[in-house]
């Protein structure tokens, strides 16, 4: 690379002007391998100035974006330091190797496994200050696919100073440590997962439930008790580890599975593989065979992952034959701690790596797993499940956060427990609230432990909540088009489904502060309730920031304006000594159970299957194609099937809509029809339309005016329910109902009122109709 400035024990190469790696090694060797975290370093030319033996500086590394000084030596703070070219501090923007950054946005961990609340985070590569480190000394290179010791360096790091464009640090990132795969479709829908002993006929009548409830069902979770437990010799020790059908739950196992494909499950399976393939297992004698082990003394095979033998039959003997019988992926379950060795990689890491892939090829390309986080890189080896937490409203309150500043480390798949794993109490209410926060959320996973009365189904909650719990479900499915489109873009453009609020709004105070609000794709933007509603108005509360524009709750056609008009740039370049913007804008948006606060921009377009029963590995014949709010907009709708994409450009523009198919290979439904679904404005006094591939229609809109009585009823719903006197209820009508009551004079009335959440309903009732 012509990027390199070396010396005998230290190389700087400067990967873009804003990256760079730092490498010191007393060997002088230094490792060019991939490594655990980096799959390339192949970047283009940089632009930068170096001094050498300047000012009493050894080298002197200078780019547009920061100026590095290094004095000799093993790194350290007090010879290695650089100055970022940005001033979001008052003092000074300079970074000493080995010093934490304060500003650090977060990043994740591998596990919340029994977390109960909020628990502290590992860094991401963005900062407030406008700038990260990242090492990379402790991980393995690899090389020919197996996981090798490195170049013993004494530091190998790499230097963010991307300032607040983190849209670019993550491209950036994702440029040195390698792309985010394309999920399969049908990844995006429901799954269903519960650790319980269901025999084969109580799990098809679940799946055949659902179905008759009208719910959705993509994915047949399996937890443990899928393989023998109870049965096993004591002299086998723990019965965690298991590949063996449970015949007293599954006597037919290849029957049970072929029942889940004829109802179009995708389906998979829990495995602790740290007790290796003993002799109780089925696949045995293959193993025994494979591995020369001595079956007359039950010799087993130990699990060891860093041993290509072990891995070709722990894959050819065990995986491979109950995959053919209807497995699509597996659930890695890894509990046992790290490898215990610097000469090992963890294998947490090795079980990632090699059953991706492994699951890539037999998928034709199209992997999954579901297993935990093991660091920086693990976003190759899609998707995250984040542990056992506790069923409690912190938990809830902490995922939102936690799953938006994932994508600081480009961890975008978190799967969840959604409703929670374990302990707890019964509280529709929060049940409820946990799977509308999951059909906004990476990945839909419902989950419970095998409490008889904690199971997640509609059905075992009131009447109430079985509905909305039904339609959230249907409506995840319904969203799995949109969804498709941002998983393509992910890996397409490096845009993350789920972005915190500071990467569009870098600049402003707010964007940091609303730490559960977050963009959901490129059209909406969700602030899920996530916190105990109101005992006596029966109504939820979460507090939210309206960046700049209109933005429409696609549940009401509610319009809220936001901090004012004008579009703020990504990124700002004026900031001075760390002083923000500040908006305006801020409110406390109240929601029965029946709905929760998501916000489309306004223009928004989103597409969403006609069907909510609409399976969904398949591209549907007709979709919705909402459009929240007249304004101009283009949107391109990404869908795959295996290794084929096509766009589908759909353009609003001086009330003529234009779509537009690319599609090379032909995966689009010929007949497919498009049903425009217009909200809060008409064409031609339609609020519904439809068009076909490549076709277009040109009206005249018209907006409605129905904004005013909109707001009224959500505040009547609101207070139907409320646990207050009526004559008070009565009072705030006629408050609201009185022609001279301005928007400003309804606030003042507010806060004359002893109750503060009926204050806040008052208040957005007047923001809406100012």
């Amino acid at each position: 690379m012509t990027n390199i400035v070396q010396g005998e024990h230290y190389r700087f190469t400067l990967l873009t002007d804003r990256l760079i790696r730092l490498e010191y090694s007393e060997s002088g060797e230094f490792e060019d391998r991939q490594t655990q975290l980096v799959a390339n370093r192949d970047f283009d030319d940089v632009t930068y100035t170096v001094k050498k033996e300047n000012d009493g500086h050894l080298v002197e590394i200078e780019t547009k974006y920061f100026h590095l000084y290094y004095d000799g030596g093993a790194f350290a703070g007090s010879n290695l330091r650089i100055d970022s070219k940005y001033q979001y501090r008052l003092h000074d923007s300079r970074w000493y190797f080995g010093e934490e950054e304060p500003g650090n946005l977060g990043g994740t961990i591998p596990t919340l496994d029994i977390v109960d609340g909020e628990t502290p985070l590992e860094d991401g590569i963005m900062s407030r200050n406008g700038y990260a480190y990242l090492d990379d000394t402790e991980s393995f290179a690899l090389a020919d696919n197996a996981f090798v010791p490195r170049v013993q360096e004494q530091t190998d790091g790499y230097f963010f100073a991307y300032g607040r464009d983190y849209r670019q640090a993550l491209v950036d990132y994702y440029h040195l440590s390698g792309k985010t795969p394309i999920l399969p479709r049908y990844a995006l829908g429901n799954w269903w997962s519960r650790y319980y002993k269901y025999t084969q006929d109580e799990y098809l009548d679940l799946m055949d439930h659902f179905e008759r409830e009208g719910v959705p069902i993509s994915v047949s979770v399996i937890d443990m008790d899928w393989h023998r437990t109870d049965d096993v010799p004591a002299r086998f020790g723990s019965t965690w580890t298991g590949y063996s059908w449970n015949r007293q739950l599954f006597p037919d196992s290849k029957k049970f599975l072929a029942e889940l494909k004829k109802r179009h499950k995708h389906i998979t399976v829990n495995t602790h593989p740290a007790g290796g393939i003993r002799a109780f297992e089925d696949a045995y004698p293959a193993v025994a065979k494979r591995l020369g082990l001595d079956t007359a003394h039950e010799e087993p095979a130990s699990f060891d992952f860093d041993n290509p033998k072990f891995r070709e039959t722990y894959f050819e003997d065990v995986h491979h034959p109950l995959e053919k019988q209807g497995l699509d992926f597996w659930w890695l379950d890894w509990q046992q701690g790290s490898s215990r060795s610097k000469e090992k990689v963890e294998p947490l890491w090795s079980l990632n790596h090699y059953h991706y892939l492994d699951n890539a090829k037999s998928q034709d390309g199209e992997g999954l797993i579901l297993s935990r986080y093991a660091g920086p890189g693990s976003h190759r080896y899609p998707v995250g499940f984040s542990g056992d937490t506790v069923i409690t409203w912190a938990s809830l309150n902490f995922q939102p956060y936690f799953t938006s500043t994932a994508t600081n480390i480009g961890y975008t798949w978190w799967s969840h427990d959604i409703g929670g794993h374990m302990k707890g109490s019964f509280d529709p209410e929060l049940a409820l609230r946990w799977v509308q926060y999951g059909v906004f959320s990476p990945i839909n996973r419902l989950h419970s432990s095998d409490n008889p009365f904690s199971g997640k189904e509609p059905w075992k909650f009131r009447e109430d909540v079985r509905q909305y719990m039904d339609h959230y479900l249907r409506l995840r499915n319904r969203l799995v088009p949109y969804l498709d489109s941002a998983n393509i873009q992910t890996n397409l453009n490096d845009r993350a489904l789920i972005e915190p609020l500071y990467y569009r709004y870098p600049d402003n105070e707010e964007s940091y502060l609303y730490k559960n609000q977050y963009f959901f794709g490129s059209e909406l933007m969700v602030a899920p309730i996530t916190t105990p509603q109101d005992k006596h108005l029966h109504v939820g509360f979460v507090d939210a920031w309206l960046p700049s524009g209109a933005w429409m709750d696609i549940f009401t056609d509610l319009v809220y304006q936001g901090d004012d008009d004008n579009e703020q740039p990504l990124v700002s370049s004026t900031m001075l000594n760390g002083q923000y913007k500040t908006g305006t804008t801020t409110i406390r948006l109240g929601r029965t159970l029946a709905n929760m606060p998501v916000l489309a921009k306004l223009g928004a377009i989103v597409p969403m299957a006609s069907d909510a029963m609409q399976l969904a590995d398949f591209l549907p014949e007709n979709i919705d194609i909402h459009i929240y709010g007249q304004k101009d907009n283009s949107y391109t709708m990404y869908e795959h099937m295996g290794h084929a994409v096509a766009q589908t450009k759909i353009t609003v523009q001086d009330s003529q809509i234009t779509t537009h198919v690319i599609d090379p290979e032909n995966i689009v439904p010929i007949d497919r029809t498009l049903h425009f679904k217009l909200h809060a404005f008409t064409i031609d006094d339609q609020s519904e339309l439809s068009l076909h591939n490549d076709d277009q229609y040109q009206g005249h809109a018209q907006m409605d005016t129905k904004q005013k009585e909109r707001a009224r009823q959500q505040l009547l719903d609101q207070l139907q329910g409320a646990e207050m006197p009526y004559e008070e209820k009565r009072d705030i009508l006629k408050k609201i109902d009185n022609p001279d009551m301005t928007a400003l004079k309804l606030t003042t009335y507010a806060q004359t009122l002893d109750d503060c959440s009926v204050q806040s309903m008052i208040v957005e009732y007047a923001t809406l109709v100012q």
